[in-house]
This record gives C-alpha cells, structure tokens and sequence, in this order.
C-alpha cells in the first residue's frame, strides 16, 4: 500500500465544488491501485483573506514544503482585485516552491466537437510548456504621482539565462518523447526590444544541444492566429510567462471548453511539491450552481498521479473520463449537454469501477 500526503486547497468558486469531485475520482482509482491519500485540507482564499487580512499565512510555504503534491481548485473572487488574489496565493506558491515549469496539456477529446470545423482528436493534441517563475509577472515595479494628470506606472519584465535556459530544456526533453519530435517558441521580438531577442538568441542556443528535433518560431501574434488556422502544425510549444498564459487560454478553447483544461505547476528536481490545478479558474458567473465541468480538475487529478510515478492509475482515470465525455447525456453545459457537475462526476467514477454505461 502506498501513500501520498497531499494538500487540498480548494481556493474560490467553482473550486470549492470541482475538487470534491477530483478527490472522489483519485480515491476510487487509489482503492483500484492500492493507493492512500492522505489529504491535508486548506482554506486559503479570497475568504480568507476577507476574514484574516492573507490568503494565506505567513509560514504558508513551509506548511507546503513536506507535502508530495498539492492540488488547488480556483483563486478569485469579486470584492477583491485579481492582482491581490494572484500575488497572495498562486505566484507565490509557483515562486516559493520552485514550479518554475507550468505544463498545459491540448487535446480535443473524444465525444467534444472543436469549434473549428473539420477538425479531429489527430489535429489538437499538443503540449504548452509555460516558464512560470519570472518574464512580465514581476512585482518590480511601481505607480508615480498617483491621482494626478501625470500619473503613470510602470512594470519590469525579468529574463534570465538560468530561467529561460531551464525552461527550454524542459520543453526540448519532453518533445524527444513525443512523436513528432518538435518545439515551436513564441516571441514577439519585433516589437520587444530586449527581452524577446535574448529569448531568441537562448532558443537558438538550446535548440542546437537537440539536433534531432525540428523547430519552428512565430510572433505571438501570428502564432494566435495559426492556433486556429492551423492547429496541426504543434507538438510541444514553450512560451515566457504571460505568452504562455494565454496560449493556453486558447488552446483549450480550440478544443472545445476551458473547462476540460488540466495544469501542473513542477518542480522537476522534486526539491518540493508539485501543484496541480484545473485552467479554468474561479469562474464566479457559475459558482454555486453547481454545474461546472470538473473534467479539468480530474485530468489535474490524473497529471498529479503520472507525476507521482502512478502511471497506471492515471492512465484509468484519464480512460474513465474520456469515456465519459462520450456520452451526450454525462457533458456538462459548457460543452452543450445537460448534466451538472455531480452527474459528470459519477459517470467518470461508474466508469472506474467497471459499471459505467457503453
């Protein structure tokens, strides 16, 4: 019997209702595969912050630090400012515990229609790879003469060899297990005097120490354009920080809902916790109604588990739920069926225990 000590920080909104449904699915697949999570609960939100003056405590990264994994629901809530929520929780957990890899799965799953048309599974299925500990999200900056005609901010972007460099390495090892054995970067140094040609310049080196796999290189711009043109084209894409964030906006969106969008913030040295959390965010406009799609936060589930070194239990939670998906009757509104989130999540949990309908 194997066990896991992981925390579960539902966060805002919808989380607090699609990591129920996460959990449900991890134990009945850890019942399946002689699995035991030990699950350590937080409360850490835009509540919290409310009620106590943080999202989360002071020591909050210690209190992380000895867990195996963390899985997070949504942060995000109206009444507090998005950059207060982001700052108080999700950058900080990225930063403090070295998740410097933030890895967005894009594939169209059996059962979805892509709003491109003619589209199939073999044309949407590709790998964001997202640098997550610096680029523009920098806190270095500041506001001068606020309030006045003169007012004006300003924001500092942060590339460094070490950051870019890893990121790309990254990217460049998981492309060598995939078939297709290729990397496109996004950039946008036409228009960045600085920052994107050294992004560039670092691609071009990392490129060269992989001989065998093919590259290509788009401005974000045009790159957005050809996620919808031509979505066939990608394999694995590595992107900075804000460019990454919102390819993989659109990237899911292109396979039909963000509501299906899995992430995983790493730490590739296991130096510390890897966290793991649906795309979709809090989603207020729906929170509460109880209908929002937990598929993005069971695929987190089942990245959680591959990264633990459970393949086989992640591969039947990822079977269960793509099974599910099949049926008209078991999709979520979002995806233009009529079920609520605890009918999807029992469709998924029919499906590993064997009963589910074909």
């Amino acid at each position: 019997m194997k066990s896991y000590d992981i925390a579960r920080i539902p966060g805002d909104g919808i989380g607090q209702e699609v990591t129920p449904a996460a959990c449900a699915v991890l134990e009945a697949v850890g019942k399946r595969h002689g699995i035991v999570f030990r699950w350590r609960p937080f409360d850490w939100s835009c509540a919290r912050l409310k009620a106590e003056g943080a999202m989360m405590p002071q020591d909050g990264i210690s209190q992380l630090s000895g867990m195996d994994a963390i899985l997070l629901g949504a942060v995000g809530f109206p009444g507090v400012a998005d950059h207060e929520s982001l700052w108080g929780l999700l950058i900080p957990l990225r930063r403090g515990l070295q998740q410097y890899v933030n890895l967005r799965p894009v594939r169209l799953m059996p059962g979805i229609q892509s709003p491109l048309v003619g589209r199939s599974g073999a044309d949407i299925d590709f790998l964001i790879v997202r640098e997550n500990s610096e680029g523009e999200y920098s806190d270095i900056g500041g506001r001068f003469a606020d309030g006045t005609p003169a007012e004006a901010a300003f924001q500092t972007s942060v590339f460094t060899r070490a950051a870019t460099d890893r990121i790309m390495r990254y990217a460049f090892d998981l492309a060598g297990k995939r078939s297709a054995k290729h990397v496109t970067s996004a950039t946008k140094s036409n228009g960045m005097k600085h920052t994107m040609p050294f992004w560039d310049e670092r691609f071009a080196a990392i490129s060269a120490e992989y001989p065998d796999i093919a590259t290509s290189q788009y401005h974000i711009d045009i790159l957005t354009a050809h996620f919808v043109s031509h979505p066939d084209w990608f394999d694995v894409v590595v992107a900075s920080n804000l460019f990454g964030d919102i390819l993989s906006d659109l990237g899911p969106a292109i396979a039909g809902s963000i509501g299906i969008a899995p992430s995983a913030n790493i730490n590739p040295e296991r130096d510390y916790p890897s966290m793991f959390e649906p795309v979709h965010g809090s989603a207020p406009d729906i929170a509460g109604k109880g209908i929002a799609n937990p598929v993005a936060a069971i695929w987190s589930g089942a990245m959680m588990l591959d990264h633990l070194g459970e393949k086989d239990a992640a591969s039947d939670v990822e079977a269960a739920m793509e099974k599910a998906l099949l049926r008209s009757d078991c999709l979520t509104p979002d995806l233009g069926g009529p079920a609520d989130t605890k009918g999807m999540t029992r469709a998924v949990l029919d499906n590993l225990s064997g009963s589910g309908a074909a």
